[in-house]
């Protein structure tokens, strides 16, 4: 109970700064230095603690990877909108894989870079519906009821921001979001 307790004072801190930045007109991101995987092991602790034991998330991580220059809030936002998206689509029931990797000589933001973090988030659920998958970064475009349509627009800008790019390729039994971000 503790360890949850902390989970959630941690996470409605993190939240009402996030709402803080949002709603500061201009807000600048404020970048620094971080693990990736600080901010996926966040992002599993709070999914875990929120849904029931169903569901399993699995970690295939390069320790290797350098750390990334970032705001780690917004990234922390990104994943767990990807990571809730697909625990609710499985109904709190399947298997979700948060994969990192190095990617080499990538294109971002019309740019060239040596090196980028590859971030996948890997789930066996039902898959996107074929006429949502084309729109599923634009606002208000939701499959589920209940749903904002603004969970994968946000993650879109944050990623973004930090000159990187988010893709998603569905088919029933695996979805994957594929998110890239330069290293410096």
């Amino acid at each position: 109970l503790r360890e949850y307790t902390q989970v959630i004072i941690q996470e409605a801190d993190r939240l009402r700064t996030l709402m803080e930045k949002l709603l500061t007109p201009q807000h600048v991101p404020q970048f620094s230095a971080l693990n990736i995987h600080e901010v996926l092991e966040r992002v599993r602790s709070v999914v875990l603690a929120e849904l029931s034991s169903g569901l399993r998330i699995r970690r295939d991580y390069d320790t290797s990877l350098p750390d990334l220059i970032g705001d780690k809030e917004q990234l922390i936002q990104v994943f767990l909108n990807l990571v809730r998206n697909a625990a609710q689509d499985m109904h709190g029931k399947g298997n979700i894989v948060l994969r990192t990797r190095i990617a080499r000589q990538v294109t971002l933001m019309k740019k060239r870079h040596p090196l980028a973090v590859m971030i996948q988030i890997i789930d066996d659920g039902p898959g996107i519906p074929e006429d949502l998958r084309d729109k599923i970064f634009y606002p208000l475009v939701s499959g589920r009821d209940g749903g904002s349509g603004l969970g994968l627009t946000l993650a879109q800008t944050f990623v973004q921001q930090h000159q990187g790019t988010i893709e998603c390729e569905s088919e029933p039994g695996r979805t994957v979001f594929k998110i890239l971000i330069p290293l410096p």
